[in-house]
Order: C-alpha cells, then structure tokens, then sequence
C-alpha cells in the first residue's frame, strides 16, 4: 500500500517501487495495481488516469486491506455488511453443532462468541458506530441467537420465538 498527497508523487513512487521490484526479480501485477483517491472534501473533480512505464491503474472506489474494506468516503455500511455476512458464514458452517442437543448451552454460548461473534466484530475497535449500524449489528447477533436457542414452548404447548430480553439473560 502506498500513500501520498498528490498525483506525480504516487507517479513517482510507483517507478522507484517497479525499480528496486526488478532489481530482485519481482514484477507488478498491473490487474492487481488499483489506486483509490481519498480526501476530506467530496469533490473529487473529474477522473485521474495514472499511467507510468506503460502501466495504465485503475481507480476503485473501494479496497479490502488487512481484511477491512475501506472506502473513498470512508463510510463503514459495506464493512459491516461484510462482517455480518461473515458471521452467517461462521454460523452455518457450524449449524450442526449448534444446533445438536448434545451440547448444553453453556457451551454454545461460548462457541457463540468465540466462532461467531468474534468474526463478526473483527476490525470494531475503529468503526465510529451510528444507530443505524447498532441495530443491524444487534439484530444479526440476536438471529444467529434465535437460531441456536430454537423456540420456546408456551404453557398451551404453542411455539414461539425467544424474545430480546430472554436472549440477552441467555448471553447476560
């Protein structure tokens, strides 16, 4: 990942980086090479093209680093919709044992929070949360919940779902 502030030092990073690769035999993958403008203002003005020693780069309005994606706005919706996607995935490649009545619910709740809810919050320490995001991540946790838990049998011998309160004395 390179940083910089302006067009012709990005430019001008990018031949010395092509350099020094070739003097250890390596090479830049010019499909992999994208470049993402950021800034504090929205106005972006009108597209760079970013051509150096024949390479042409692409520009991406988003970029997944270190397993967090990252936007030109820096907005974090599409990081939490990655996360909670991940989650699910945690969660159903698991089904089996959550869902297994062999294994009591002290246990699932650690599993819970070790296989499913870790994965899910991974990169949170610098997410600036809104509201909005708060009720989709409480939301997910309390699905992924409700299917572990399954339903609760009323006294007439109906089913019906666990309500939020009864889930959090699950989890306290």
């Amino acid at each position: 990942m390179l940083v910089t502030r302006t067009k012709q030092t990005l430019t001008n990073t990018l031949q010395k980086l092509k350099q020094e690769a070739e003097k250890y035999g390596l090479v830049i993958n010019q499909n992999k090479t994208k470049y993402m403008r950021h800034s504090r203002t929205q106005t972006y003005g009108k597209d760079m093209e970013i051509e150096t020693e024949g390479m042409k780069i692409e520009e991406v309005n988003n970029v997944k680093y270190l397993g967090t994606i990252v936007t030109k706005d820096n907005l974090i919706e599409e990081e939490i919709k990655e996360r909670i996607a991940a989650g699910n995935r945690a969660f159903f490649a698991n089904k089996k044992i959550f869902q297994s009545k062999l294994i009591s619910k002290k246990s699932k709740i650690k599993l819970y929070k070790a296989l499913i809810r870790s994965v899910a919050i991974y990169g949170s320490e610098c997410w600036v949360l809104t509201e909005n995001i708060k009720q989709k991540l409480l939301v997910f946790e309390r699905r992924i919940l409700r299917r572990i838990f399954g339903p609760t049998r009323k006294a007439d011998g109906e089913w019906r779902l666990k309500t939020n309160e009864e889930l959090e004395n699950v989890i306290k």
